[in-house]
């Protein structure tokens, strides 16, 4: 939908906030321009040659990262050791450890990135293995993206949310000047909508909603429809389902790129009616 989005719009920054499971960069093929480390949190270590095998930084672990089976040094035969994954960066094993052996520094928890496509600027991310702080990371992602707007005089960004209600995706809808939901014709579908609304509601968030893949359950795509009339929420288009979708994929496009198609034609419809609620919501301001 974003990288449809991305070929329809103007003068827009592109946003990947959905940096547990980036995927908007298999489509837009963006060539990286400027790569920075993330610090998102710190990561505990011990320095074995120090370690005097008393066991504290064991005994007030609460995410079992500690192992006896470090290598021995001119103390003890065997010291402790700290798995980096398994680590939350809490810090209380370095806080209480009495020989003070134990670093807590920052660690780098991914990269981030400023590119260019062929369809305008993209700023995108991606976490290392196991890693967190996502939250903090989109963060960063749009402050850079607002740097660049401003940098380029571009009045739009189109972000790419996470799912869920988590932290990762808070950072990625706070201050927006509207929010689409992208749903399916499923009870699930409809459950998770229901919550990504009551987010959006709480920030006061404009908000309107898609049914994509709207005919594989037309009963439920009205039911949706109903609901979210009741809760005051516009849906501004429905997408059929289309093997074309999978087509487009597998060319490295995005759907309104690929040859004709019913879900091409119900995306630029979709996008044109999203074009005219941001127009009214800037109008208003």
């Amino acid at each position: 939908m974003v990288a449809s989005f991305a070929a329809l719009a103007e003068n827009k920054v592109l946003v990947d906030c959905d940096v547990d499971a980036a995927d908007l960069h298999l489509i837009l093929d963006p060539q990286v321009v400027r790569r920075e480390d993330f610090i998102g949190g710190k990561t505990a270590a011990v320095i074995a040659e120090n370690c005097i095998g008393c066991g504290k930084c064991a005994e007030v672990c609460r995410f079992d990262a500690v192992s006896f089976d470090g290598p021995a040094n001119d103390v003890v035969a065997k010291t402790y050791r700290i798995d980096p994954i398994a680590c939350e960066g809490c810090g209380l094993c370095a806080h209480f450890c009495p020989a003070h052996t134990i670093e807590f520094a920052p660690a780098v928890n991914g990269e981030w990135y400023v590119s260019e496509t062929r369809h305008g600027p993209m700023v995108h991310a991606r976490l290392g293995i196991a890693e967190e702080n996502s939250g903090k990371l989109v963060t960063t992602l749009r402050r850079q993206a607002k740097q660049l707007a401003e940098e380029r005089d571009l009045p739009l960004a189109i972000v790419d949310g996470a799912p869920g209600i988590g932290c990762p995706v808070i950072a990625s809808i706070v201050g927006a000047t509207m929010a689409l939901l992208v749903t399916e014709p499923t009870l699930s579908g409809l459950h998770d909508m229901d919550r990504v609304a009551d987010l959006t509601a709480h920030f006061g968030i404009p908000t309107a909603v898609c049914v994509n893949k709207s005919d594989i359950n037309s009963q439920m795509t009205e039911r949706i429809i109903e609901h979210s009339a009741q809760r005051g929420l516009d849906v501004l288009g429905e997408i059929r389902y289309d093997p074309q979708v999978t087509r487009a994929q597998i060319q490295g496009l995005s759907v309104v790129e690929h040859d004709g198609g019913i879900a091409s034609a119900d995306i630029r419809a979709l996008w044109a009616a999203v074009r005219t609620r941001l127009d009214d919501l800037t109008k208003k301001g």
